[in-house]
């Protein structure tokens, strides 16, 4: 057991604290903590997607709780060797299994599928680890790597996957043909899989006194449920949106009533005044579906009844019914006591997906933590999605600030149940997207990063040294809730006398952070490769396509007798892979105000060609020497 996670752990943690652990403020309602002298996990793994060490260092205070405690009772490690690329699918199976993307098959978030059309991708987190068959194509009885928790059942060890990647029941297909079984690849003692959309985007309303009246009916139903109000209850007169899901698995939510979605949400908000003082101010909105009665209470996971928020503050909405356990939250960023402003979010919708294999967990976390809460969304702050547009940059963020609060506290009571359920288990893999999504949104250090993403002079002497301060703020909130979910954990097991766990606790990171301020359009220089080699730029999606993910770049070539549909023969094949390669190792970026910090204002640091050319049916390669992301072989013509 402990020469696998050393292995394990020498794969692909960014960082990483061992405690062998304690009492701070309640966090994601812990509840009771396991028995003192009963059994407690052996192994918990922790990985906190995207956490540097240089941020852990400067915003987590060493011997206080989580992270801190166990760098205090424990050891860290002062350098680990990384997975290439340093994406979370990548490192996370790297992890899981204890090898690079060259023998688990999984080398980026967003990849080409041999055997697959050049048009379709697959997810890093979705695809098959340890490889497949081509011809015929499925399930390979030999493959090149296998998740540590599969070894570990087959010696009689239990073990609990909470979100981990890969550790999801799913199926996993190509070309509609199942080339990974759930079982027992992909499942665990107690497997709970990520969330996934639950086809409803976030949406902004912003309104004001104007879309009220007075409603009495309302008003004696919000008495009867507990909640009444000192003013008239004012109701939006007309429906805020009119939403659809279906009552089974065959579709989740929208917009529209297609695709078996029959059941009708019509949500309306109603504006309470919870004060005694005899002035009128509305401090509350209740978020209803109008097609019911307000239902009184109390409610069971996952159902929810109305959404009761008051000013910053969310608060979670069941659509009851539906077949994918689908649910969403509502934001009051703000709430004028006469209702002059009123302006308000609702989150995208999301569930767990109901794999067959994991069916039981899945209804267990629904029934028992409720459905799966919305996630952090860059579409709200960049105002991609439809409403924002009013909304101060100041709001977006707190709104931003919520979802990575809400979702981590739901993520660590998810944790502690699978805990709860198996708490003798050998091994408990658990993971927390943040700090990541904060990262990905506000990490703002670099000169050249633009702080008006719109105006591309905001840069340099030119930046807004208050959002810089800002943002800053953001980050360190995120590692400090990312803590608190390590510090829950901990106080779920217990302490030693000593102030150690009671388990061996090991918390990793995937991938650290660097600022993002330069996008290259991958399509257009791969099209730029194509024309400057002398073929013709119109072979781009059609011979030859790219995937992107993060840092990484991959190009596939779609070759006549492997991939489904593949068009180009072998001679051509190579050359293509040769050209492309050449045009890469070379392209620059001309733009003195971004490439200094470019080797020879070269784009790409490294750039690697595939090997030679197998037959059909001979998916996996002999390793090669070290390089990028270990020699990646057998996608295609990745550079």
């Amino acid at each position: 057991m402990k020469h696998a996670l050393k292995h394990m752990l020498m794969a692909a943690a960014a960082l990483s604290w061992v405690g062998f652990a304690a009492e701070a403020a309640d966090f994601g309602k812990v509840g009771k903590p396991l028995p003192p002298n009963g059994p407690v996990p052996k192994v918990i793994l922790i990985s906190l997607d995207g956490a540097a060490p240089r941020f852990v260092d400067k915003y987590i205070a060493p011997g206080v709780k989580g992270i801190g405690l166990l760098r205090s009772v424990g050891s860290h490690a002062a350098q680990n060797i990384t997975a290439t690329p340093s994406l979370t699918a990548v490192s996370h199976i790297a992890i899981a299994t204890g090898s690079t993307a060259v023998h688990n098959d999984i080398p980026s978030n967003t990849f080409q599928t041999v055997a697959g059309t050049l048009s379709s991708s697959i997810s890093g987190f979705a695809a098959p680890i340890g490889g497949y068959t081509i011809s015929p194509l499925g399930p390979t009885a030999n493959p090149t790597a296998k998740p540590l928790w599969v070894t570990l059942r087959e010696n009689g060890r239990s073990v609990v996957t909470a979100t981990w990647a890969g550790g999801d029941g799913a199926d996993i297909g190509i070309n509609g043909t199942v080339v990974q079984h759930a079982v027992p690849t992909r499942t665990v003692n107690d497997t709970v899989p990520f969330g996934a959309f639950g086809g409803l985007s976030a949406q902004g309303f912003d309104l004001t006194a104007s879309a009220f009246a007075p409603d009495q009916t309302i008003q004696d139903q919000l008495a009867g449920a507990g909640h009444p109000s000192f003013s008239p209850v004012e109701v939006t007169t007309a429906p805020l949106e009119t939403l659809y899901c279906s009552p089974t698995t065959s579709s989740t939510c929208g917009t529209t009533g297609d695709f078996g979605r029959t059941l009708q949400y019509t949500m309306k908000a109603a504006a309470i005044d919870t004060t005694d003082d005899g002035v009128v101010n509305y401090d509350t909105l209740v978020f209803f579906d109008a097609g019911q009665p307000i239902p009184a209470g109390p409610f069971r996971h996952p159902s929810t009844g109305p959404a009761y928020v008051r000013p910053h503050k969310s608060a979670p909405f069941f659509f009851e019914g539906s077949g994918e356990v689908v649910g969403a939250a509502y934001y009051l960023v703000n709430l004028a006591p006469d209702l002059s402003q009123v302006r308000f979010a609702r989150y995208g919708a999301n569930f767990i997906p109901r794999n067959t294999a994991v069916l039981d967990d899945v209804d267990d976390t629904n029934d028992h933590v409720g459905f799966w809460a919305p996630q952090d969304d860059y579409r709200i702050p960049e105002r991609l999605s439809a409403g924002f547009s009013n909304f101060a940059d100041t709001d977006l963020e707190d709104i931003f600030d919520d979802q990575v609060k809400t979702f981590i506290a739901y993520q660590t009571r998810l944790a502690l149940r699978a805990i709860d359920q198996h708490p003798d288990a050998d091994l408990v893999m658990l993971y927390f997207e943040e700090p990541d999504g904060s990262s990905h949104q506000f990490l703002l250090t670099d000169p050249r990063q633009a702080t008006n993403p719109t105006d591309a002079t905001t840069i340099g002497a030119n930046q807004d040294k208050a959002k810089i301060r800002r943002y800053e703020n953001h980050v360190r909130f995120a590692y400090e809730t990312a803590n608190d979910a390590v510090d829950a954990v901990i106080r779920k097991i217990g302490t030693r006398a000593d102030g150690e766990p009671r388990s061996n606790v090991i918390v990793v990171s995937d991938h650290g952070f660097a600022p993002f301020h330069t996008s290259v359009n991958a399509t257009n220089l791969l099209k730029a490769a194509l024309i400057a080699k002398g073929f013709d730029g119109s072979l781009v999606n059609t011979a030859v396509t790219i995937r992107t993910s993060g840092p990484a770049a991959n190009v596939y070539i779609n070759l006549a007798g492997r991939e489904s549909g593949g068009t180009v023969d072998t001679a051509t094949y190579t050359a293509l892979v040769a050209a492309i390669a050449d045009y890469f190792r070379s392209a620059i970026d001309p733009n003195a105000n971004f490439n200094y910090s470019l080797s020879k204002k070269r784009i790409f640091t490294q750039v690697t060609a595939a090997g030679r050319l197998r037959p059909a049916g001979l998916l996996h390669q002999r390793p090669g020497r070290p390089g990028f992301g270990r020699r990646l072989r057998h996608h295609g013509g990745r550079l």
